[in-house]
Protein backbone atom coordinates (compact mmCIF):
# COMPACT_ATOMS: atom_id res chain seq x y z
CA UNK A 1 0.00 0.00 0.00
CA UNK A 2 1.10 3.64 -0.97
CA UNK A 3 1.22 5.84 2.25
CA UNK A 4 1.01 9.54 2.49
CA UNK A 5 1.88 11.91 5.98
CA UNK A 6 1.58 15.26 5.87
CA UNK A 7 3.38 17.52 8.56
CA UNK A 8 7.19 17.78 9.02
CA UNK A 9 7.88 17.05 12.79
CA UNK A 10 8.53 14.77 15.12
CA UNK A 11 4.61 13.62 15.96
CA UNK A 12 4.91 12.83 11.52
CA UNK A 13 8.26 11.00 12.18
CA UNK A 14 6.79 8.85 14.71
CA UNK A 15 3.85 7.87 12.75
CA UNK A 16 6.49 7.09 9.89
CA UNK A 17 8.52 4.89 12.27
CA UNK A 18 5.29 3.01 12.83
CA UNK A 19 4.33 2.97 9.43
CA UNK A 20 7.15 1.22 8.13
CA UNK A 21 6.86 -1.89 10.47
CA UNK A 22 4.11 -2.95 8.51
CA UNK A 23 4.49 -5.75 5.91
CA UNK A 24 1.73 -4.24 4.12
CA UNK A 25 3.39 -0.86 3.40
CA UNK A 26 5.31 -0.73 0.51
CA UNK A 27 5.70 3.21 -0.22
CA UNK A 28 5.47 6.25 2.41
CA UNK A 29 5.72 9.83 1.18
CA UNK A 30 5.76 12.75 3.54
CA UNK A 31 4.98 16.53 2.45
CA UNK A 32 6.81 18.37 3.64
CA UNK A 33 8.66 16.20 5.70
CA UNK A 34 12.72 16.98 7.26
CA UNK A 35 15.79 16.10 6.81
CA UNK A 36 15.65 12.50 9.14
CA UNK A 37 12.52 11.21 7.38
CA UNK A 38 14.17 10.34 3.70
CA UNK A 39 15.51 6.92 5.45
CA UNK A 40 11.72 5.71 5.68
CA UNK A 41 10.11 8.25 3.39
CA UNK A 42 10.25 9.94 -0.02
CA UNK A 43 9.69 13.64 0.80
CA UNK A 44 7.40 15.31 -1.89
CA UNK A 45 8.13 19.56 -2.02
CA UNK A 46 5.04 19.88 -1.07
CA UNK A 47 3.54 22.77 2.00
CA UNK A 48 1.13 21.37 4.42
CA UNK A 49 -1.10 24.11 4.00
CA UNK A 50 -0.76 23.83 -0.05
CA UNK A 51 -4.07 21.62 -0.37
CA UNK A 52 -5.10 21.10 -4.02
CA UNK A 53 -1.38 20.12 -4.45
CA UNK A 54 -1.39 17.56 -1.89
CA UNK A 55 -5.07 16.54 -3.26
CA UNK A 56 -3.38 16.06 -6.49
CA UNK A 57 -0.05 14.41 -5.39
CA UNK A 58 -2.37 12.17 -3.70
CA UNK A 59 -4.12 11.25 -6.60
CA UNK A 60 -1.19 11.17 -9.38
CA UNK A 61 0.68 8.45 -6.91
CA UNK A 62 -2.52 6.12 -6.33
CA UNK A 63 -2.50 7.03 -2.59
CA UNK A 64 -3.88 4.07 -0.42
CA UNK A 65 -4.44 6.41 2.98
CA UNK A 66 -3.22 10.03 3.67
CA UNK A 67 -2.78 10.70 7.58
CA UNK A 68 -2.58 14.29 8.24
CA UNK A 69 -0.46 15.15 11.11
CA UNK A 70 -0.30 19.11 12.19
CA UNK A 71 -3.59 21.02 13.30
CA UNK A 72 -3.38 24.27 10.37
CA UNK A 73 -4.14 21.89 7.36
CA UNK A 74 -6.94 20.39 9.32
CA UNK A 75 -8.38 23.62 10.10
CA UNK A 76 -7.68 24.75 6.59
CA UNK A 77 -10.31 21.88 5.24
CA UNK A 78 -7.26 19.20 4.05
CA UNK A 79 -10.14 16.31 4.69
CA UNK A 80 -12.93 18.23 3.21
CA UNK A 81 -10.67 18.18 0.20
CA UNK A 82 -9.79 15.00 0.17
CA UNK A 83 -13.21 13.69 0.89
CA UNK A 84 -14.61 15.45 -1.92
CA UNK A 85 -12.04 13.71 -4.27
CA UNK A 86 -13.26 10.61 -3.22
CA UNK A 87 -9.61 10.20 -1.31
CA UNK A 88 -8.85 7.55 1.69
CA UNK A 89 -7.76 10.35 4.71
CA UNK A 90 -7.44 10.05 8.30
CA UNK A 91 -8.45 13.36 10.22
CA UNK A 92 -11.44 15.37 11.74
CA UNK A 93 -12.60 17.79 9.05
CA UNK A 94 -12.44 21.43 9.42
CA UNK A 95 -15.62 21.57 11.18
CA UNK A 96 -14.83 18.74 13.79
CA UNK A 97 -11.62 20.30 14.11
CA UNK A 98 -12.54 23.13 15.43
CA UNK A 99 -12.82 22.19 18.88
CA UNK A 100 -8.52 23.11 18.54
CA UNK A 101 -8.97 25.48 16.43
CA UNK A 102 -11.09 28.32 19.25
CA UNK A 103 -10.67 27.78 22.30
CA UNK A 104 -13.62 30.00 23.23
CA UNK A 105 -15.37 27.68 20.86
CA UNK A 106 -14.07 24.45 22.22
CA UNK A 107 -15.40 26.15 26.03
CA UNK A 108 -18.78 26.85 24.90
CA UNK A 109 -18.82 23.38 23.71
CA UNK A 110 -17.80 21.59 27.10
CA UNK A 111 -20.21 24.19 28.90
CA UNK A 112 -23.24 22.92 26.26
CA UNK A 113 -22.35 19.09 26.85
CA UNK A 114 -21.60 19.18 30.67
CA UNK A 115 -17.85 18.39 30.30
CA UNK A 116 -16.08 19.11 33.50
CA UNK A 117 -13.86 22.06 32.36
CA UNK A 118 -12.51 25.54 34.09
CA UNK A 119 -14.95 28.22 34.74
CA UNK A 120 -13.91 30.98 32.22
CA UNK A 121 -14.65 33.97 30.28
CA UNK A 122 -13.81 35.60 26.89
CA UNK A 123 -13.40 38.76 26.01
CA UNK A 124 -11.99 41.04 22.91
CA UNK A 125 -11.86 44.03 24.34
CA UNK A 126 -8.47 44.17 26.97
CA UNK A 127 -9.96 46.62 29.60
CA UNK A 128 -12.81 44.20 30.04
CA UNK A 129 -10.60 41.76 30.40
CA UNK A 130 -8.40 43.06 33.13
CA UNK A 131 -11.21 44.26 35.29
CA UNK A 132 -12.74 40.77 35.43
CA UNK A 133 -8.85 39.61 35.84
CA UNK A 134 -8.98 42.14 38.91
CA UNK A 135 -12.02 40.84 39.93
CA UNK A 136 -11.26 36.93 40.09
CA UNK A 137 -7.45 37.75 41.31
CA UNK A 138 -4.54 35.38 40.71
CA UNK A 139 -3.29 32.77 39.66
CA UNK A 140 -5.74 32.72 36.91
CA UNK A 141 -5.08 31.64 33.08
CA UNK A 142 -5.11 33.50 29.78
CA UNK A 143 -5.03 32.01 26.45
CA UNK A 144 -5.33 33.33 23.19
CA UNK A 145 -8.42 32.06 21.15
CA UNK A 146 -6.51 30.22 18.39
CA UNK A 147 -3.79 28.59 17.31
CA UNK A 148 -0.20 29.91 18.59
CA UNK A 149 2.14 26.43 18.12
CA UNK A 150 1.56 25.76 21.90
CA UNK A 151 2.89 29.30 23.40
CA UNK A 152 0.03 31.18 23.68
CA UNK A 153 -0.94 30.55 26.88
CA UNK A 154 0.26 32.17 30.54
CA UNK A 155 -0.46 31.03 33.72
CA UNK A 156 -0.42 34.37 35.41
CA UNK A 157 0.87 34.01 39.32
CA UNK A 158 -0.30 37.91 39.70
CA UNK A 159 -2.86 39.96 38.29
CA UNK A 160 -0.29 41.93 37.06
CA UNK A 161 1.25 39.49 35.28
CA UNK A 162 -1.90 38.48 33.68
CA UNK A 163 -3.15 41.89 32.88
CA UNK A 164 0.19 42.12 30.86
CA UNK A 165 -0.32 38.93 28.89
CA UNK A 166 -3.93 40.05 28.28
CA UNK A 167 -2.09 43.43 26.79
CA UNK A 168 -0.07 41.17 24.73
CA UNK A 169 -2.13 39.56 23.24
CA UNK A 170 -5.06 41.68 22.54
CA UNK A 171 -3.41 44.66 22.13
CA UNK A 172 0.23 43.95 20.87
CA UNK A 173 -1.16 41.21 18.56
CA UNK A 174 1.80 38.63 20.02
CA UNK A 175 0.10 36.13 18.32
CA UNK A 176 -1.66 37.52 15.18
CA UNK A 177 -5.37 36.94 14.25
CA UNK A 178 -5.11 33.68 17.34
CA UNK A 179 -4.76 36.67 20.08
CA UNK A 180 -7.86 38.09 18.54
CA UNK A 181 -10.41 36.84 21.12
CA UNK A 182 -8.74 35.84 24.59
CA UNK A 183 -10.34 33.46 27.22
CA UNK A 184 -9.53 33.74 30.54
CA UNK A 185 -10.13 31.02 33.08
CA UNK A 186 -10.00 29.52 36.53
CA UNK A 187 -6.45 28.52 37.89
CA UNK A 188 -6.65 24.23 38.26
CA UNK A 189 -4.47 22.59 40.65
CA UNK A 190 -3.07 19.29 40.26
CA UNK A 191 -1.56 16.60 37.45
CA UNK A 192 -1.58 16.92 33.55
CA UNK A 193 -1.92 14.17 31.61
CA UNK A 194 -2.25 13.56 27.56
CA UNK A 195 -5.34 11.14 26.79
CA UNK A 196 -5.36 10.46 23.01
CA UNK A 197 -8.30 8.28 21.21
CA UNK A 198 -9.08 7.16 17.43
CA UNK A 199 -12.63 8.10 17.08
CA UNK A 200 -15.51 7.48 14.51
CA UNK A 201 -18.14 9.55 15.14
CA UNK A 202 -19.37 8.33 18.83
CA UNK A 203 -17.07 5.22 18.89
CA UNK A 204 -13.66 5.96 21.18
CA UNK A 205 -10.67 3.88 21.51
CA UNK A 206 -8.53 5.31 24.17
CA UNK A 207 -4.45 4.69 23.93
CA UNK A 208 -2.55 4.97 26.68
CA UNK A 209 -2.37 8.06 28.75
CA UNK A 210 0.82 10.13 28.83
CA UNK A 211 2.34 13.21 30.15
CA UNK A 212 4.59 15.76 28.62
CA UNK A 213 6.82 18.70 30.24
CA UNK A 214 5.77 22.07 28.57
CA UNK A 215 8.20 24.56 30.20
CA UNK A 216 11.67 25.16 28.81
CA UNK A 217 13.58 24.19 31.88
CA UNK A 218 14.32 21.94 34.40
CA UNK A 219 11.29 22.00 37.39
CA UNK A 220 9.13 23.16 35.19
CA UNK A 221 10.74 26.63 34.86
CA UNK A 222 10.42 29.21 31.85
CA UNK A 223 8.12 30.13 29.50
CA UNK A 224 5.59 27.12 27.50
CA UNK A 225 6.97 25.87 24.60
CA UNK A 226 5.52 23.23 22.25
CA UNK A 227 6.83 20.47 24.47
CA UNK A 228 10.22 19.67 26.05
CA UNK A 229 9.49 15.34 26.86
CA UNK A 230 7.04 13.16 27.49
CA UNK A 231 6.68 9.63 29.06
CA UNK A 232 4.01 6.43 29.03
CA UNK A 233 2.29 5.47 30.87
CA UNK A 234 1.56 7.76 34.00
CA UNK A 235 2.19 5.51 37.07
CA UNK A 236 0.65 7.70 39.32
CA UNK A 237 -2.54 8.01 37.15
CA UNK A 238 -5.24 6.05 38.67
CA UNK A 239 -7.30 3.79 36.65
CA UNK A 240 -10.97 5.12 38.15
CA UNK A 241 -9.38 8.48 36.80
CA UNK A 242 -8.81 6.96 33.35
CA UNK A 243 -11.99 5.43 32.92
CA UNK A 244 -13.75 8.98 34.49
CA UNK A 245 -12.24 10.74 31.25
CA UNK A 246 -13.00 8.19 28.88
CA UNK A 247 -16.49 7.78 30.40
CA UNK A 248 -16.91 11.70 31.27
CA UNK A 249 -14.99 13.66 28.69
CA UNK A 250 -13.53 11.65 25.45
CA UNK A 251 -17.00 9.77 24.84
CA UNK A 252 -19.49 12.93 25.82
CA UNK A 253 -17.50 14.95 23.53
CA UNK A 254 -17.16 12.61 20.72
CA UNK A 255 -21.01 11.98 21.45
CA UNK A 256 -21.55 16.44 21.17
CA UNK A 257 -19.47 16.79 18.52
CA UNK A 258 -22.09 13.92 16.35
CA UNK A 259 -25.31 15.94 17.71
CA UNK A 260 -23.67 19.54 16.66
CA UNK A 261 -23.32 18.12 12.87
CA UNK A 262 -19.16 18.11 13.71
CA UNK A 263 -18.79 14.34 13.51
CA UNK A 264 -15.40 13.84 14.25
CA UNK A 265 -12.74 11.34 12.95
CA UNK A 266 -9.46 11.34 13.42
CA UNK A 267 -7.13 11.06 16.90
CA UNK A 268 -8.92 13.57 19.78
CA UNK A 269 -6.27 14.82 22.30
CA UNK A 270 -8.32 15.95 25.71
CA UNK A 271 -4.95 17.67 27.60
CA UNK A 272 -6.61 16.63 31.11
CA UNK A 273 -5.59 17.79 34.93
CA UNK A 274 -6.39 15.94 37.74
CA UNK A 275 -8.01 17.96 40.51
CA UNK A 276 -9.98 16.58 43.76
CA UNK A 277 -13.30 16.93 41.27
CA UNK A 278 -11.56 14.66 39.41
CA UNK A 279 -10.02 15.26 35.84
CA UNK A 280 -11.24 18.49 33.57
CA UNK A 281 -10.05 19.46 30.49
CA UNK A 282 -7.80 22.28 30.08
CA UNK A 283 -7.11 21.77 26.26
CA UNK A 284 -8.60 19.87 23.04
CA UNK A 285 -6.16 19.31 20.32
CA UNK A 286 -7.99 17.36 17.20
CA UNK A 287 -4.90 15.63 16.03
CA UNK A 288 -2.21 13.12 17.83
CA UNK A 289 0.04 15.07 20.46
CA UNK A 290 3.95 16.18 19.73
CA UNK A 291 5.73 14.86 22.09
CA UNK A 292 3.39 12.70 23.34
CA UNK A 293 3.12 10.51 20.24
CA UNK A 294 7.03 9.49 20.21
CA UNK A 295 6.52 8.14 23.69
CA UNK A 296 3.11 6.46 22.71
CA UNK A 297 3.33 4.76 19.60
CA UNK A 298 6.19 2.36 20.45
CA UNK A 299 3.60 1.14 23.20
CA UNK A 300 1.13 0.07 20.42
CA UNK A 301 1.66 -3.38 19.54
CA UNK A 302 -1.32 -2.57 16.93
CA UNK A 303 -0.03 -1.48 13.05
CA UNK A 304 -1.20 2.35 12.83
CA UNK A 305 -2.74 1.56 9.51
CA UNK A 306 -4.93 -1.52 10.78
CA UNK A 307 -6.14 0.55 13.56
CA UNK A 308 -7.27 3.35 10.75
CA UNK A 309 -8.61 0.98 8.45
CA UNK A 310 -10.78 -1.04 11.70
CA UNK A 311 -11.98 2.57 12.92
CA UNK A 312 -13.15 4.32 9.78
CA UNK A 313 -14.78 1.03 8.97
CA UNK A 314 -16.70 0.46 12.09
CA UNK A 315 -14.55 -2.09 13.46
CA UNK A 316 -13.10 -2.40 17.45
CA UNK A 317 -9.43 -1.99 16.44
CA UNK A 318 -8.77 -4.06 19.56
CA UNK A 319 -5.61 -1.59 21.16
CA UNK A 320 -3.27 -3.42 22.38
CA UNK A 321 -0.62 -1.77 24.50
CA UNK A 322 2.88 -3.38 25.24
CA UNK A 323 4.04 -3.77 28.84
CA UNK A 324 6.64 -1.37 30.35
CA UNK A 325 7.45 2.10 29.71
CA UNK A 326 8.75 4.58 27.32
CA UNK A 327 10.07 8.09 28.31
CA UNK A 328 11.42 10.71 25.10
CA UNK A 329 13.68 14.07 25.75
CA UNK A 330 13.56 16.85 23.36
CA UNK A 331 16.67 18.46 22.02
CA UNK A 332 15.90 22.50 21.50
CA UNK A 333 17.58 24.85 19.65
CA UNK A 334 19.39 27.34 22.14
CA UNK A 335 16.77 30.36 23.04
CA UNK A 336 14.02 28.21 22.25
CA UNK A 337 10.55 29.04 22.49
CA UNK A 338 12.18 32.40 21.76
CA UNK A 339 14.39 33.76 18.79
CA UNK A 340 17.18 30.66 17.57
CA UNK A 341 19.36 29.88 14.86
CA UNK A 342 18.84 28.05 11.84
CA UNK A 343 21.12 25.94 9.83
CA UNK A 344 23.46 24.62 13.07
CA UNK A 345 25.28 21.51 12.37
CA UNK A 346 24.11 18.62 14.96
CA UNK A 347 26.68 16.66 16.30
CA UNK A 348 26.60 13.27 14.81
CA UNK A 349 26.34 11.59 18.40
CA UNK A 350 22.93 12.57 18.61
CA UNK A 351 21.70 11.41 15.51
CA UNK A 352 23.32 8.12 15.62
CA UNK A 353 20.75 5.68 15.37
CA UNK A 354 22.48 2.65 15.32
CA UNK A 355 22.46 2.43 19.67
CA UNK A 356 19.81 -0.41 19.89
CA UNK A 357 18.97 0.62 23.35
CA UNK A 358 17.91 4.78 22.13
CA UNK A 359 15.60 5.74 19.24
CA UNK A 360 15.75 9.12 17.49
CA UNK A 361 12.98 10.63 16.11
CA UNK A 362 13.76 14.01 13.88
CA UNK A 363 11.30 17.33 14.42
CA UNK A 364 13.91 20.25 13.07
CA UNK A 365 16.79 19.01 10.79
CA UNK A 366 18.05 19.26 7.25
CA UNK A 367 20.32 16.86 5.80
CA UNK A 368 22.85 18.66 4.59
CA UNK A 369 25.47 16.08 2.25
CA UNK A 370 26.25 13.93 5.21
CA UNK A 371 25.38 16.60 7.63
CA UNK A 372 21.98 17.07 9.71
CA UNK A 373 21.60 21.24 10.24
CA UNK A 374 18.76 22.46 12.57
CA UNK A 375 15.65 23.90 10.60
CA UNK A 376 13.21 24.28 13.90
CA UNK A 377 13.22 25.17 17.40
CA UNK A 378 12.72 21.35 18.63
CA UNK A 379 15.29 19.46 16.72
CA UNK A 380 14.82 16.22 17.96
CA UNK A 381 13.86 13.82 20.45
CA UNK A 382 15.79 11.05 21.96
CA UNK A 383 13.53 8.06 23.06
CA UNK A 384 13.45 4.27 24.78
CA UNK A 385 11.76 1.85 26.18
CA UNK A 386 12.27 -0.19 28.71
CA UNK A 387 10.05 -2.51 31.83
CA UNK A 388 10.02 0.17 33.90
CA UNK A 389 10.21 4.10 33.96
CA UNK A 390 13.39 4.48 35.59
CA UNK A 391 14.98 2.45 32.71
CA UNK A 392 13.81 4.38 30.31
CA UNK A 393 14.97 7.40 31.74
CA UNK A 394 18.69 6.10 32.57
CA UNK A 395 18.68 4.63 28.58
CA UNK A 396 18.12 8.09 27.34
CA UNK A 397 19.92 10.33 29.50
CA UNK A 398 22.66 7.73 29.50
CA UNK A 399 22.69 8.75 25.60
CA UNK A 400 22.11 12.66 25.88
CA UNK A 401 25.70 12.36 28.55
CA UNK A 402 27.76 10.59 26.41
CA UNK A 403 26.88 13.39 23.50
CA UNK A 404 28.81 16.28 22.75
CA UNK A 405 28.14 19.00 24.56
CA UNK A 406 27.37 22.03 22.53
CA UNK A 407 26.32 25.85 23.65
CA UNK A 408 23.63 25.29 20.74
CA UNK A 409 21.39 23.30 22.18
CA UNK A 410 19.83 22.41 25.24
CA UNK A 411 16.85 19.43 26.87
CA UNK A 412 15.84 18.92 30.38
CA UNK A 413 17.08 16.74 32.68
CA UNK A 414 13.98 16.19 34.33
CA UNK A 415 11.33 14.62 32.35
CA UNK A 416 9.63 11.28 33.73
CA UNK A 417 10.62 12.61 37.42
CA UNK A 418 7.38 14.06 38.37
CA UNK A 419 5.59 10.31 38.35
Amino acid sequence: MNIFVVGSGGREHSMIKKLAMDTRVSNIYVAPGNGGMEQEATRVPIQDTEIEKLVAFAQSEQIDWTIVGPETPLLDGIVNAFQKESLNVFGPTKEAALIEGSKDFAKAFMKKHHIPTADYETFTNADLAKDYIKEKGAPIVIKADGLAAGKGVVVALSVEEACTAVDNMLVDQQFGNAGNKVVVEAFLEGKEFSLMAFVHGDRVYPLVPARDHKRAYDEDNGPNTGGMGAYAPVPDLSKKNIQYAVDHILKPTAKGLVEDGRSFTGILYAGLIETNDGPKVIEFNARFGDPETQVVLPLMENDLLQVIEDVTSGKDPDLRTKGGACVGVVIASAGYPGPYRKGVSIPKSLTDNSDSDCFIVHAGTERKQEVYQTSGGRVLLVGATADHLSQAREKVYAKLEASQNNEDFFYRKDIGTNA
